[in-house]
């Protein structure tokens, strides 16, 4: 008999996933769908940095990003991505680890869509994490593509989604003494059963 109960209980972790997130929209008082999203580089050394998660569908997560920056290059190269939510507010985390796929299509385009004016026209100015002289001249860069694109610019061709397929999606919670609960779910690229494990803390 399986002893996942309460905030653990369930046959999805997706939902799950979109039940604590939901508790973290109200607790969280900042960017309640942060993730530390981790890739390597060619040489096999990791890469950690915080994106907004955009999406949680029914068996994947999806983020946005300029597909010209170093996260991109390195997860268009490797095929495989790792992140892990962490909400001090409910003392709780989730890791997940998968392979990952573009998603530049209809989807991409609703989404840049929905963005202010001022994030999509950035999107456009910013060469991410390329060198820049000066926030001046990144400044500048926006004045010139605010007069050249109006108030209605398309995404950007170099612009758009990433979505990760898990294998692995572990929960965490805390508990007294450090003796926390952990749970694993894991499966093989292209399963769809997912095997459950308890964790030690």
């Amino acid at each position: 008999m399986s002893d996942r109960t309460g905030k653990f209980a369930g046959d999805d972790p997706f939902a799950i996933i979109r039940s604590w997130m939901a508790e973290a929209d109200v607790a969280e008082p900042n960017d309640p769908n942060a993730i530390a999203l981790a890739s390597v580089d060619a040489s096999g050394m990791p890469n950690v940095r915080m994106v907004l998660l955009k999406d949680v569908e029914d068996d994947a997560f999806v983020f946005y990003t300029n597909y010209e920056g170093v996260k991109a290059s390195e997860l268009d190269a490797s095929g495989k991505a790792a992140f892990v939510m962490h909400w001090k507010s409910l003392r709780r985390q989730i890791r997940v680890r998968g392979t990952v796929t573009r998603e530049e299509g209809p989807q991409a385009d609703d989404y840049y869509k929905s963005r202010s004016l001022k994030s999509r026209l950035g999107a456009w100015a910013s060469d991410q994490s390329r060198p820049l002289k000066s926030r001046a001249s990144l400044m500048a860069k926006v004045a010139k593509i605010t007069a050249q694109k109006g108030t209605d610019p398309e995404r950007p061709p170099f612009w758009g989604g990433f979505r990760i397929h898990p294998v692995e999606i572990e929960f965490w919670a805390d508990g007294d003494f450090r003796l926390h609960d952990r749970f694993r779910w894991t499966r093989g690229e292209g399963a769809t059963d997912w095997e459950i494990e308890r964790l030690n803390p």
